[in-house]
């Protein structure tokens, strides 16, 4: 059984597609974006703001420990429960994450969006909010080839399966990796044009 799954979890990751300004791209370019990205937040004194639901939420939380642990990054989710149940209450599910993103997120800010189906409408009226903010988005999706949040993000991860299970371990793989890569696709690499991540 878990042979099997291991097996699987390869194929999906191998058949798996990344976007960068609307381009296709390989997936070790697409991690040196991600990077440069990441870096470029935190050059700036900017922030990473991390969402998603359920499992996505999970390796949110994750992923921001990484950043702030690993790549000395300042990143948060809005996961607080207060926090949550406030703008849920208020203003609907569906707002718990644009509405404070309305007041939290700035110019020099990176959204990192991740949802299994890639059309959780919370994620999506979040993602408007960072392009009303001209702020980068970085998306993870999965399912459908034309989830709608793969189209919202500079830089874009679709894995192409309908398994939760296997599209969130890629999503967490594909995260992890960018930033155990940080040093390698970074640090020592010449290939820094700021300008290329401007809106």
């Amino acid at each position: 059984m878990f042979i099997k799954r291991f097996k699987k979890i390869k194929e999906v990751f191998e058949n798996s597609e990344a976007t960068f300004q609307g381009q296709a791209e390989d997936f070790n370019k697409a991690a040196l974006h991600a990077n440069i990205l990441l870096k470029n937040t935190r050059d700036t004194k900017g922030k990473v703001i991390i969402i998603g639901n359920g499992g996505s939420a999970g390796i949110a939380s994750h992923f921001s420990c990484d950043l702030m642990r690993t790549l000395s990054i300042g990143s948060q989710t809005l996961f607080d429960s207060n926090l949550l149940t406030c703008m849920g209450n208020d203003f609907g599910y569906e707002e718990v994450f644009s509405k404070p993103l309305e007041v939290l997120l700035q110019e020099n800010d990176l959204l990192v969006a991740i949802s299994s189906s890639g059309k959780s409408p919370n994620i999506l009226r979040a993602c408007n909010v960072a392009l009303e903010k001209n702020v980068p988005i970085m998306t993870l999706s999965g399912f459908s080839d034309k989830t709608p949040l793969r189209s919202l993000g500079d830089l874009n991860f679709w894995v192409p399966s309908f398994d939760y299970g296997l599209v969130e371990m890629t999503h967490f793989f594909i995260l992890h990796t960018i930033v155990d890569t940080w040093e390698e696709t970074v640090v020592k690499s010449s290939f820094e044009r700021k300008n290329t991540y401007a809106r």
